[in-house]
C-alpha cells in the first residue's frame, strides 16, 4: 500500500492562514464559546432552580441547551487549539470522535426542535388537552427518542468511514473533522459513503422537517384565526424564536450534508459549519431567554432569593 494508511493523523487547514486575521478569529470564536457556554448552563440552571418553568416547553429547552454545550465543546475548543498553534493534527481515532458527536449532536437538536414544534402545536392549537397530551411519559419519549435517532444516523455513516484510505499530506480542508470534508480527503472510492450519506440526511432530515413544518402551517392557521391583533401578535411572538432558529439550523445544515460535489465551495462549507455547529448554539439561549417572558421573570426571582 504506497503512500497510504488505515490510521493517520489529519491535519486542519483552519479558517485563515493570516496571523493577524487568526489573532481576530481566536477572539471573535473565544468570545463566541464563554457566550455559548454561559448562556446555555444559566438556562438549565434557571429551569432546574425555579418551579413555575415546569412546562413541557421548558424541559425541552433544557435538553437543547445540554446539547448546545456538548455540540460547541466539540468543535470549538480544538478550533481555537489551532489558531494558538500552527499545524496541529488530530488523530484518526479523535476524528472518528469528532465526525461521530457532529453528527450525533446535530441530528439530536434537529429532533428535539421538532418535539418543540409539536409541543407549540399543542399549546395552540388544542389549549384545553394540551396538559394531557403532552404528558411526562410523551415529553420523556419524545427526548428519548431525539437521541437514539440521533445516535442511529451518525452510526449508520461513521462505521462505513473506518475502511477509507487516505493518501498524501492527511490535509482536511476545514476547522473540523466533519464527513463531507473528511471523504473528500480520501483518496478511496467514497461512492456508497455519499450514497449513505445522502440517502439517510434525507429520510433523518424530512423525519424531523415535516412535522415542524406541519405544526407550524397548523400554528399560523390558528393564529390568523384569532380576532384579536394583540393575542395573536403574541402567540406568533412566542413562536417567532423557534422558528428562526429551526430556519437557520435546516438551511445551513442541510446544505452542507446535500449539496453536491460540483457546486461545493471551502469557503461556503465552513461558513454553513460556522452557523449550524457554533453560531446556533449561541444563539438559542439568547434567542428563547430575550424573547420569553417566564424566563425572564425566573431569572429576577432567583436574583431576589440571592
Amino acid at each position: 500500500m504506497n503512500n497510504q494508511t488505515d490510521s493517520p493523523d489529519f491535519v486542519f487547514l483552519g479558517l485563515s492562514n493570516d496571523p493577524k486575521l487568526q489573532i481576530f478569529l481566536l477572539l471573535t470564536f473565544s468570545i463566541i464559546f464563554l457566550i455559548t457556554l454561559s448562556g446555555n448552563i444559566a438556562i438549565i440552571l434557571i429551569i432546574r432552580m425555579d418551579p413555575s418553568l415546569s412546562a413541557p416547553m421548558f424541559y425541552f429547552l433544557s435538553h437543547l441547551s445540554f446539547v448546545d454545550i456538548c455540540y460547541s465543546c466539540n468543535t470549538v475548543p480544538k478550533m481555537l487549539m489551532n489558531f494558538l498553534m500552527k499545524g496541529t493534527t488530530i488523530s484518526f481515532t479523535d476524528c472518528m470522535t469528532q465526525m461521530f458527536c457532529t453528527l450525533l449532536l446535530g441530528t439530536t437538536e434537529c429532533f428535539l426542535l421538532s418535539a418543540m414544534a409539536y409541543d407549540r402545536y399543542t399549546a395552540v392549537c388544542h389549549p384545553l388537552h394540551y396538559i394531557v397530551i403532552m404528558n411526562k411519559a410523551i415529553c420523556n419519549y419524545l427526548v428519548l427518542g431525539a437521541w437514539l435517532t440521533g445516535l442511529l444516523f451518525a452510526t449508520i455513516n461513521t462505521v462505513p468511514t473506518f475502511g477509507l484510505q487516505f493518501c498524501g499530506l492527511h490535509e482536511i480542508n476545514h476547522f473540523s473533522c466533519e464527513l463531507p470534508p473528511l471523504l473528500k480527503a480520501s483518496c478511496s472510492d467514497t461512492f456508497l459513503n455519499n450514497w449513505i450519506l445522502l440517502s439517510s440526511v434525507l429520510v433523518f432530515g424530512l423525519g424531523s422537517f415535516l412535522p415542524t413544518l406541519v405544526s407550524y402551517i397548523h400554528i399560523i392557521t390558528s393564529i390568523m384565526k384569532i380576532h384579536s391583533a394583540d393575542s395573536r401578535s403574541k402567540t406568533f411572538s412566542t413562536c417567532s424564536s423557534h422558528l428562526i432558529v429551526v430556519g437557520l439550523l435546516y438551511t445551513t445544515g442541510m446544505s452542507q450534508y446535500m449539496k453536491p460535489n460540483s457546486i461545493s465551495s471551502i469557503t461556503l462549507d465552513e461558513l454553513f459549519s460556522i452557523q449550524y455547529s457554533i453560531l446556533t448554539p449561541m444563539l438559542n439561549p439568547i434567542i428563547y431567554s430575550l424573547k420569553n417572558k417566564e424566563v425572564k421573570r425566573a431569572l429576577r426571582r432567583i436574583c431576589n432569593r440571592s
